[in-house]
């Protein structure tokens, strides 16, 4: 049954129901958080299922639903953020998230114009990426109010820390994710390079390969508890080629076939995808500035990839 909520005229009308667009911005929020898809989804079925196990005198009272449902996935990523930084940590190698290739999870509500994060951005590898370096407290403070929009005050109720306290974090977070942004925007200049780049790998030609690197180009992989990867960065054009074609040689002898790959939007804007049929193998998302690739990170993790 909906909330209700009387009205002065003594009048009682159903409270609005959780829409399939506050779902989205949910998901959002929780993606954002966590860099995991299948995470995100759980957390927010929970948060709508303690909505509406809420008795209807307390979800009568509830002026903002969806300011409600942030809250609650908010606390129950910071509690996730805080069990799997400690995972990380034990793991060996490179961590990535999960890779989106439909389109950006929807945003929602207009953040403050003062500090604004484009939506765009905050899907791209890089920025979650850099996002591992913030405290739990931190990444919950910055994207909450930077990406969407949310008081201090209301965080204050997430993080369990004073506004002002929360205020800290924010500004914390903000310098460290300017110190690494090292992603680009997706436009005509970026799809050059990125088809160029695949182009060079399908035809194995190293010399082509290595003038489309930054000299300086690092290249990380995520292979999970699965894949067998390099679990350092690999660093340098000529080493990073050499790098990705035997890797490519290497993954085309064990298959038998050549896997198919493709240019497609890879967390909001052109990356690479390779499939095995309906099976994607991985995914390739580029940095590119200058006209050069500086940074790829190789998603390769089976789990990561399922969804």
């Amino acid at each position: 049954m909906a909330a209700r909520t009387a009205h002065r005229d003594g009048g009682v009308t159903a409270a609005p129901e959780v829409t399939a667009a506050d779902q989205d911005r949910l998901r959002g929020i929780a993606y954002r958080m966590l860099g995991s898809t299948h995470d995100a989804e759980d957390v927010v079925a929970e948060a709508v299922l303690r909505w509406h196990r809420l008795p209807e005198a307390e979800r009568a009272a509830v002026r903002e639903p969806l300011a409600w449902l942030t809250t609650v996935v908010s606390r129950l990523c910071l509690d996730q953020l805080r069990s799997a930084r400690a995972r990380r940590e034990q793991t060996a190698g490179v961590w990535l998230p999960e890779p989106r290739l439909s389109d950006p999870l929807a945003p929602a509500g207009p953040p403050d114009p003062a500090d604004v994060v484009t939506l765009d951005d905050t899907v791209s590898f890089a920025f979650l990426v850099a996002l591992e370096r913030l405290s739990p407290a931190e990444r919950v403070s910055f994207l909450l109010h930077d990406v969407f929009g949310v008081s201090f005050a209301e965080i204050a109720e997430v993080v369990g820390r004073t506004p002002a306290a929360c205020r800290q974090l924010a500004t914390s977070a903000r310098r460290h994710v300017r110190e690494e942004r090292r992603y680009d925007v997706a436009d005509a200049e970026r799809d050059r390079v990125v088809r160029a780049f695949l182009d060079a790998c399908r035809g194995g030609d190293l010399d082509r390969l290595v003038g489309l690197l930054d000299p300086d180009v690092t290249s990380v992989a995520d292979g999970g508890v699965h894949v067998r990867v390099a679990r350092r960065p690999v660093v340098g054009a000529a080493t990073v080629a050499r790098y990705l074609l035997g890797v490519m040689t290497t993954q085309r002898r064990l298959l038998g076939v050549d896997p198919e790959a493709t240019v497609e939007p890879v967390n909001g804007r052109s990356g690479i995808v390779i499939r095995l049929g309906d099976t994607v193998l991985s995914t390739i998302d580029l940095a590119v500035r200058d006209g050069l690739v500086t940074r790829l990170y190789l998603q390769v993790d089976p789990e990561k990839l399922a969804p």
